[in-house]
């Protein structure tokens, strides 16, 4: 089976490439099932119900998410609602304040018997101090691992080394563990030991020219200053970022990892 992994969508220029071109995109390849991380796709910042049900009826099978999905009113409810929008299976969830949403589905391949468990983890590096992604993230694998042998991690986490740790970590587990939050997509594609495909990062959709996404003047008053500034998405010269695998839906090793870097030209 093919699998195909879009990396973070940024604001409403990702969001409508997405949309326009992942019909495109699933016939050229052929992929049988599709994943994208959707947690900058409302303005750059957390995802809302309408742009996820946006997503999801473009043919997205799964949205995963990470550091921004509470930023948008009403997502705390919407995560409640629809398991096919992860947040990061590691925020702490005590019994007090328990914590909305899931961080791993297993979600049925259509016109197949075939299923895919898609989990979801923050890295801590640089970021909030939430529960261990690793010991949570082996938890949720060797669950999955009972009701079907292909399980994708996207592990969203600032630093190279964290993302390279946990590649490592699940490899000959995991089918992939796919990097996502820095939104430059690597060079780095390979086959770890056991057939766990891996990326550090699949780079984002939106954007070229900005940065990382943003509007290139607000980020450059921002360095330059070292003032506060309301950040705006850029427009110009969208792409579209990712990673193809070819897995063996018997035993869940991932066959081929292939970075695609699609322009958009509305």
């Amino acid at each position: 089976m093919r699998i195909g992994f879009m990396g973070d969508i940024v604001g409403k220029p990702g969001r409508n490439a997405v949309v326009a071109k992942s019909a495109e995109l699933k016939k050229r390849f052929s992929w049988d099932f599709i994943i994208a991380n959707a947690e900058n796709a409302a303005a750059g910042f957390g995802v809302t119900a309408q742009i996820g049900d946006e997503l999801l009826a473009a043919g997205i099978d799964v949205l995963t998410s990470g550091n921004h999905i509470w930023d948008q009113k009403g997502t705390e409810e919407y995560l409640s609602k629809l398991p096919l929008l992860l947040r990061p299976a590691n925020y702490p969830n005590y019994p007090k304040y328990p914590t909305p949403g899931l961080g791993m589905v297993i979600a049925p391949v259509k016109q197949s018997d075939v299923s895919v468990a898609v989990i979801n983890l923050m890295g801590r590096t640089f970021m909030e101090a939430i529960d261990c992604p690793f010991a949570v993230g082996e938890k949720l694998v060797d669950e999955a691992l009972q009701k079907t042998p292909v399980v994708i991690i996207d592990f969203h986490a600032e630093t190279t080394s964290e993302k390279r740790a946990a590649g490592w970590f699940f490899a000959g587990k995991a089918t992939a563990v796919l990097g996502s939050h820095t939104h430059v997509q690597t060079a780095d594609e390979t086959l770890l030991e056991g057939g766990t495909g891996y990326i550090t990062d699949a780079g984002m959709c939106g954007p070229e020219r900005s940065v990382i996404g943003m509007n290139i003047d607000k980020m450059l008053f921002r360095f330059l200053s070292k003032r506060k500034v309301r950040f705006d998405v850029g427009h110009e010269d969208v792409h579209i970022r990712g990673v193809s695998l070819e897995v063996d839906e018997k035993s869940g090793r991932c066959l081929r990892i292939e970075r695609f870097n699609e322009p958009w030209h509305p």
